[in-house]
């Protein structure tokens, strides 16, 4: 499916307002409700959109401590690289984990409330992974950009 400027143009909207109602939106593109929608719709079906959810404050929940962990695999280990990301998948502290090119093979975020809870996260959960053959974290002091919006051109 290739994109017109008016699918572009709800993909932009859609990125900075999810909760923007169907008639708002079909306002500031300028259709009509119905087959606002229906494009809305197409664009989920054709997996432009992977979904709609509220971006959550990780700080006024208590996660004051971002991590980024840097992972290199033992890869001597049979199907190693399936039974890390089966294990690192298990672990809700994880909230990204992406294979990179370079020294490491893995960078992980991690979202804890403060050292002593990530502590316990390497100690009970990241050090029995018998694939990591070596870490690497760093702390994140400060969040400059944050942005999940893709460019849309």
């Amino acid at each position: 499916m290739a994109l017109d400027e008016t699918d572009k143009m709800i993909l932009k909207v859609l990125q900075e307002n999810g909760r923007i109602t169907n008639l708002q939106l079909s306002k500031e593109i300028g259709l009509s409700p119905a087959p606002t929608l229906e494009r809305v719709r197409k664009l989920e079906r054709n997996g432009f959109i992977d979904s709609f959810h509220a971006k959550l404050n990780h700080e006024k929940l208590g996660y004051g401590l971002k991590i980024v962990i840097q992972v290199s695999l033992v890869r001597q280990i049979e199907n190693a690289v399936q039974k890390f990301l089966d294990q690192i998948n298990e672990i809700d502290e994880i909230i990204e984990c992406e294979q990179v090119t370079g020294d490491f093979d893995y960078y992980i975020k991690v979202l804890v409330k403060d050292i002593a809870e990530y502590d316990k996260l390497v100690n009970d959960k990241l050090s029995r992974i018998e694939e990591i053959g070596q870490m690497r974290s760093s702390v994140i002091l400060s969040t400059v950009k944050d942005s999940s919006r893709i460019p849309v051109k």
